[in-house]
């Protein structure tokens, strides 16, 4: 991609699954790259996996302070910010009528006021020389997906907050969503066995999950030059799976 050399990128949730392929992929592209994760171990892990990683920083999007000791480490250590990909979440498989207070909090606040944290905080920077904001949405904030209803109102909330960022920060700043559908994740993995896995499969037109990595280029392509007058944007990613509807079936 075009004008990626050189960029100072910050992952968060970068320890795994998409974070992980995305910092992977702008490594590649020849950026700097930092990923936040609050996970310690997976914060090893990354750092052995991806030796060329700038740093990998301990925080909680969901904690504001954390969020923005975070950001003054980041732009610390490789002397600015210009692309953000704010992709930390989590979900908890569950139905509709057995949430409880407390799950529901945990998953808004991750999914939702963490993902805004992060964007208010990399827009306060970015607002002055420009960058690149991307946001992970998901097509479950498109459809309504069941035993998810939490993380669903995450998602479309981070679709709407998306839209607004890109009106209000042009033109010193672009910001996007990225939807992925159903991608195999270690998150996902841990709460489909095989046979669910494959049941999944049979739904979607390409008869298969996403990988990291699919993600990861879109994210790419997004942050790139050759992306220059996108913004204010949602691209889904999902083999076509709710083209058709099918994520209803």
């Amino acid at each position: 991609m075009r004008g990626l050399k050189g960029k100072k990128v910050l992952v968060t949730g970068g320890a795994s699954g998409i974070g992980a392929a995305t910092a992977a992929r702008f490594l590649e592209e020849g950026a700097r790259v930092c990923i936040l994760d609050r996970d310690k171990s997976g914060r090893d892990q990354i750092s052995n996996q991806l030796p060329h990683l700038t740093a990998a920083i301990a925080a909680d999007v969901a904690v504001l302070a954390d969020v923005q000791s975070a950001f003054a480490q980041a732009i610390s250590q490789m002397n600015g910010l210009d692309v953000v990909i704010n992709n930390a979440g989590i979900s908890i498989r569950h139905k509709f009528l057995d949430i409880t207070p407390e799950e529901w909090n945990r998953v808004i606040a991750v999914n939702l006021t963490g993902v805004f944290y992060v964007a208010q905080t990399a827009a306060r920077q970015m607002i002055k020389h420009g960058g690149v904001i991307l946001n992970t949405a998901s097509t479950n904030g498109m459809v309504g997906q069941p035993l998810y209803a939490d993380y669903n109102a995450t998602k479309a909330g981070v679709i709407e907050l998306t839209r607004t960022m890109a009106v209000e920060l042009a033109p010193a700043v672009r910001v996007n969503a990225v939807a992925p559908g159903y991608v195999l994740t270690p998150m996902q993995r841990a709460e489909y066995t095989d046979e669910m896995l494959e049941e999944v499969n049979q739904k979607i037109p390409l008869r298969r999950h996403g990988r990291p990595e699919e993600i990861a280029a879109l994210f790419a392509f997004l942050a790139s030059d050759d992306a220059a007058y996108i913004t204010g944007h949602v691209y889904t990613i999902d083999g076509a799976e709710i083209a058709g509807g099918m994520a209803s079936r």
